[in-house]
This record gives C-alpha cells, sequence and structure tokens, in this order.
C-alpha cells in the first residue's frame, strides 16, 4: 500500500527492462517482478562493513557482540535495500531510538558498510538532529516505532518542513497481519485502526508510503526518497516489522537503478518575460538593493546570487533567517534587514531605496517584525523558488530561481550608489566598555569576545531568545556557517540540530547560544554528544527564565527553576574526561574560559554556563517583544 500527500497513486517512470544478475532473468517495468511463489525464508541482515558493535555509536566496550552473518556485495532484503539506497544519496547517520517494531531493521542498519546507528535519548531530539544534520548534508534520516515513537518524532519533523530540510523519517510497523484484522495493538490509543499515525504525518510531510508487502517495498522506497528529493520536505515511510528481513528478487539488484527525479525546469518565455520586466525597473531606478533570504538554500541559487550582486554592484542585505547565505567579507555586504532592530544603518539603505530585489525571502511575522517592514513595496521585486513577483501585481512562472538570476547578471547596469550612499552615513557600533574587576557579566560584552573568537571553521547554532538579536551582529568569518529556526521556533530544537550538523560535518566545530529555558527541553543531548565525542562549544545562558516571553508579556510563568548545569553536564560526562564545564560570572572568567575551550580543550565538548541578571537583555529584544506583544493584542475585527 502506498499514499501520498494527496491520496492519489501515480506511476514512477523507470526503464523499462533489467536484468536480474544472479539468472539474468529479463526483468520487466523496473520495480515489479513475476514470481510464481512468495519467498518463505528469511535472511539475517549482511555485515557490509566493520563488525556492527563497533559501528554502533556511542555502544559500550565490553558489551555483549551483535552475531553479523558473512559479507555480500548485493542486497537481498528490504532492510539491506533501505540501508543501501540511504548511503547512495549520501546518508552516512540515522539518528534512532529503538523499539520492538524496529529491531530487525535496525541489525541492517548497523550491518551496512557507510551507515552509522546514533542511538538517541528520545525521539524529538532524534527528530532535531535529522533537521541539523540535513541542513549541512542534505539529506538527514530519523528511525523510530511505530505511534509512540513517532507521534514524539512529529513537532521535530514539522519543524523541518517549514525549513524546507529533506529529512527520511522511518517508522517501523506492525506486523502486515494486523492490518485490516480487529486486533488491538500496544502503543495505540486502543484502537484497531492503525491509519492515525499516517493521517497526522499527511500535515507534515509531502509523501507517505506504508509498506505492508514485499512485492510494492522496492518501488515505494525509491518513490519516497524520490519524492523527498524532488520537494525538498519530509517524507514518511512505516515498514511492518515482519517484512524487514523477508527477500524478494526486486531486492537482489547488484547496481541500484537510478532514482526517477522530475526535472524543474523553467518556461523559456515567462523567464524571457521577467527578465524583460525586472531589468525595466532596475535599470531605471537611482538606488536599487538587494536583500537575501533563507530560500536561496533551498534553490540552491547562492553562486548565482553572488554573481548577480558581484555584477551589478547594489548593496546586500540578508533577511535574518537568510544570515550565513551570502559572505559577509563581501565588499557591498551591508549587514541584517529586520526593519526597525536591523543591523546598523541596514534599514535605512533599504528602505529609502527606489528599488529593490528581494529573493528567496520569506516575510512572515517574524521575519517581518510583525509586519511593520517599511520598504517600497510598490518598487520590490519578489524572486521565489519558482517565480518572480512583481510590484503592480503579475507573477511569472514556473522559473527556477538560478535561471532568473543568471539571466539578469547578465543584462543589469552597475549601480553601487545605494552601497555609496550606506558608506556615508555608516557609523560602526561602539565596543562595550570593559567591565570593572567583578563586575557581573553582561550579553553585550559575552558577545563581544565571541565576534573575537570566530573561525572560518565554526558554524554559529542560535537558540529562540535573546541569542538572535546578538548574533544577528556578529561579522561572520569567511566559510563560517550560521544556523537558526525562525518560522516555526521550537524551543529546543538547537541542542539537536547543533549534534546532528557536527556529525554531518566533523571538520567544523559548533558553536551553540542557548537559554537556561531552552535547554531545560532537550537536555539529553548532551549525553548523546558525549557518546559520540563531539567538539561543540555550548554557551549556556542562564537569566532565570524564558527571558524572550518577559519582553512578550510577563508573569510568574515565565520564571523555572534553576538547575546546575555544570554539574549535570559532568554527572553525564560520568568522569569519562569527554567534556569541560564551566561557571562564568565575570568578563575575566569569561575570556579564560574561551582561552580554555580554544585551546587546552579544543578536542572535547566545551560547556560554559554564563550567569547573567534576568534583565539583561538586547535593546532588539525590547523591540521585538513590544511589537509582537501589540501584533498578538490586536482587537477582532468586527463582524
Amino acid at each position: 500500500m502506498w499514499i501520498n500527500s494527496l491520496g492519489i497513486p501515480k506511476l514512477l517512470p523507470m526503464p523499462s527492462t533489467f536484468y536480474h544478475s544472479s539468472s539474468m532473468k529479463k526483468l520487466q517495468n523496473g520495480f515489479h517482478f513475476q514470481t510464481h511463489t512468495r519467498p518463505r525464508a528469511a535472511h539475517e541482515p549482511v555485515n557490509n562493513g566493520p563488525i556492527a558493535s563497533d559501528k554502533l555509536i556511542g555502544s559500550n566496550k565490553g558489551a555483549p557482540s551483535v552475531i553479523i552473518p558473512p559479507p555480500t556485495t548485493t542486497p537481498s532484503t528490504l532492510g539491506h535495500y533501505l540501508a543501501r539506497r540511504l548511503v547512495q544519496i549520501g546518508v552516512s547517520d540515522i539518528f534512532s531510538v529503538p523499539g520492538d517494531s524496529n529491531l530487525t531493521l535496525f541489525d541492517y542498519f548497523v550491518a551496512e558498510k557507510g551507515l552509522n546507528l546514533v542511538g538517541y535519548c528520545n525521539e524529538l531530539n532524534a527528530g532535531y538532529a535529522a533537521d541539523g544534520y540535513a541542513r549541512c548534508r542534505g539529506v538527514g534520516v530519523c528511525a523510530v516505532t511505530f505511534t509512540v515513537g513517532s507521534l514524539s518524532l512529529i513537532n521535530a519533523i514539522a519543524g523541518a518542513y517549514s525549513e524546507d530540510l529533506l529529512v527520511i523519517c522511518i517508522v517501523g510497523g506492525p506486523n502486515s497481519n494486523n492490518y485490516g484484522s480487529r486486533n488491538i495493538l500496544h502503543h495505540t490509543i486502543g484502537l484497531p485502526d492503525f491509519t492515525q499515525e499516517l493521517r497526522c504525518f499527511q500535515n507534515v510531510t509531502c509523501y507517505q508510503a506504508v509498506i505492508d508487502n514485499v512485492e510494492d517495498a522496492q518501488w515505494e522506497i525509491d518513490r519516497a526518497i524520490s519524492k523527498c528529493l524532488e520537494e525538498s520536505k519530509p517524507v514518511y515511510i512505516s515498514i511492518s516489522c515482519n517484512l524487514v528481513a523477508i527477500p524478494h528478487p526486486s531486492f537482489s539488484i547488484q547496481q541500484l537503478v537510478p532514482l526517477s527525479i522530475s526535472p524543474k525546469q523553467s518556461n523559456q518565455m515567462s523567464l524571457e518575460m521577467a527578465v524583460e520586466k525586472a531589468v525595466e525597473l532596475l535599470n531605471s531606478a537611482v538606488k536599487p538593493v538587494m536583500v537575501g533570504g533563507k530560500k536561496l538554500r533551498l534553490a540552491k541559487a547562492q553562486a548565482a546570487f553572488l554573481e548577480l550582486v558581484d555584477t551589478c554592484g547594489y548593496a546586500v542585505a540578508v533577511t535574518p533567517s537568510g544570515k550565513g547565505l551570502f559572505p559577509e567579507n563581501h565588499p557591498h555586504f551591508i549587514g541584517t534587514y529586520w526593519g526597525a532592530i536591523s543591523t546598523t544603518f541596514c534599514k535605512e539603505t533599504v528602505e529609502i531605496a527606489d528599488a529593490s530585489i528581494f529573493v528567496g525571502a520569506i516575510l512572515d511575522d517574524f521575519e517581518s517584525l510583525s509586519f511593520s517592514l517599511t520598504y517600497k513595496k510598490n518598487k520590490a521585486i519578489m524572486v521565489e523558488s519558482d517565480r518572480v513577483v512583481f510590484p503592480d501585481g503579475p507573477s511569472f512562472g514556473p522559473i527556477i530561481m538560478k535561471d532568473f538570476l543568471w539571466a539578469l547578471s547578465k543584462r543589469l547596469k552597475p549601480n553601487p550608489t545605494a552601497y555609496e550612499n550606506y558608506r556615508r552615513i555608516y557609523i560602526p557600533e561602539s565596543s562595550p566598555p570593559q567591565s570593572e574587576p567583578g563586575e557581573t557579566l553582561r550579553i553585550n560584552v559575552l558577545f563581544k569576545h565571541i565576534q573575537k573568537m570566530l573561525l572560518s571553521n565554526m558554524v554559529v547554532i542560535c537558540e529562540a531568545g535573546d541569542s538572535w538579536f546578538h548574533s544577528q551582529k556578529l561579522k561572520l568569518p569567511k566559510s563560517c556557517g550560521y544556523e537558526v529556526q525562525l518560522l516555526y521556533v521550537s524551543i529546543g530544537w538547537s541542542l539537536g540540530a547543533t549534534l546532528g550538523y557536527a556529525q554531518a560535518a566533523p571538520e567544523q566545530r559548533m558553536v551553540l547560544f542557548i537559554g537556561d529555558g531552552s535547554f531545560q527541553m532537550t537536555p539529553q543531548d548532551v549525553s548523546t554528544m558525549l557518546r559520540l565525542g563531539q567538539n561543540n562549544i555550548i554557551f549556556l545562558i542562564n537569566n532565570g527564565g524564558y527571558t524572550i516571553e518577559v519582553e512578550i508579556h510577563d508573569g510568574p510563568y515565565n520564571v523555572i527553576k534553576n538547575w546546575d548545569y555544570t554539574a549535570i553536564v559532568n554527572a553525564m560526562d560520568n568522569h569519562e574526561g569527554n567534556c569541560w564545564a564551566t561557571k562564568v560570572h565575570t568578563e575575566e572568567e569569561l575570556v579564560n574560559a574561551i582561552e580554555i575551550a580554544m585551546g587546552d580543550e579544543n578536542d572535547c565538548l566545551c560547556f560554559i554556563e554564563v550567569i547573567v541578571h534576568r534583565d539583561d537583555t538586547s535593546k532588539e529584544l525590547l523591540e521585538f517583544g513590544n511589537k509582537n506583544a501589540a501584533f498578538g493584542s490586536l482587537p477582532p475585527k468586527p463582524l
């Protein structure tokens, strides 16, 4: 059985014929094999690489060994086929929580060469890790058990959907014989209806496949993965637990058939008309500007955007969630455009421009500061992933974003006027003064020293809160990454995302900023980081509560129980020597802690708890809170 997001079956075009390697029998229609009898024998997972107990990330030495059958070079079962497909698309880590319906499948993941099974403390955090992994590697995978595991996971999948991330959610489903029966199973809500989980995932994935027979399994797996790659959204694959180890001829193809991905192409006439109209508006402007947004990553248009900037010489800004997608050492970069809380003089430059082109920007209520942006909307071109929208109403599509940018770069005249104006009015923000001896550490002082420590091989990850606003002011070195979840805003996301990103890019060092309230949502991730031997630097900002909520609407519910965070982290390490944790109260202690994290403790996880006053916030957070509170308290429209 397979179901897509619209409930409409579609055929997957594939090569018309290929051959089964062992019998050389001609196989028709690519994915469906005609067999007279259904195979009955169950095959054990094969070892295609190192011993499984060594490949199970975080396993304790001395634990019972996992017996692996002799190696083979061709997949023969559903479990082996799925594992091999995941490796083929570039996945090397699966973030997982074991349950009774996925254990056999996990044996195959452990056995597959090039695939690591990362054991996780809970399903939600595993989903956050897959989110972070996908941001770096392109595709992330998480695997959990039926219903009780997947419904815990679903919040993270919703966040990945909002960010256009390719996440494959694999669920170990019930025995295929239970479908259509009146059996009531554990891990359900007590009804003999096993579609509850599926219905939930239909709203947060672009495609859903429920595999309850081996005859269609290969086709369904490939279809789901193809849809994930095509639409840049999460997909859901449920596999009946009793099918994983069953062989089928379709799983025994030595050379995997290429996935069928529908190519996306621009309509040439629409493209030409859009370019012509854009050239007419932009070339006649006196001081045009460009603004890049987060959809640049989805559209793989960063190189095209950079070439257009180099060609036209416009001043260029980014939206807050677009930070890190454009090199901040570029001579015409002017900062983050975020309305009244933009970086220095960026707002003025963008909003006095007589023409602008927003590329990949999503101006939701947070990105637009409660829809308060005052750029000239009647002179703004909005370039989306698959269309171009002009200020007087018309839109042209389908147009691939990078096709439009490449074509436009050949037609625009150089015009650096907006950038020259910016340089004339620009006055650098003054650095906060050095603290007095023993003075309580301030957050602006913290970020002054963060700026000094950043390197090109680092990735800055920011949790929801005041770190959003301070981090926007950081000048990222060349190749330094930046990640934030500004649309879905699930607090606690950043710990798992940091772990996942670090696992995808071990040559880079993660620098995470997280508040105490967010940390209390997902602290188990630190334990998994320690198991993995990651060397992330975590700055926990301890101000005694949900400060961002305080500035929107204060109340006793924004105060949380204070933890001894460094003691908790040390307890997780359990004297194994994989982390270094410290508290800092003053600027002098902070400087010393950063020197140690960057020096003697460079190879281990560094946890720095920063103690600050409850009311120590940026002026940007105060403005953000006021705007958000006013927007949320608008009176109802009259009936």
